[in-house]
């Protein structure tokens, strides 16, 4: 009985897992959060819901990539600017 939806959520987990790398807190602070918050949702058989937490899981990816690209422009400003 296997969820059409489970190689998407999986395919989240890996992109979310390997955009963690670059936490602030440090890899194994994210990947604990990750892991707990998918383990917490584990039981959840709706469809609805589901996609529902995919869509969440793609905008936190998708603010992570937002909060990295800011850090290196912020970095490459201060390094060749000075204010």
């Amino acid at each position: 009985m296997a969820n059409p939806l489970r190689a998407e959520v999986v395919r989240l987990y890996k992109n979310l897992l390997y955009l963690g790398r670059e936490y602030p807190k440090g890899a194994d602070y994210f990947r604990d959060r990750l892991r707990a918050a998918f383990v917490k949702n584990k039981h959840v058989q709706d469809p609805e819901r589901i996609k529902e937490m995919i869509a969440r899981g793609e905008y936190v990816a998708r603010e992570l990539e937002a909060l990295y690209y800011l850090r290196k422009y912020r970095a490459m400003k201060k390094r060749y600017y000075e204010e």
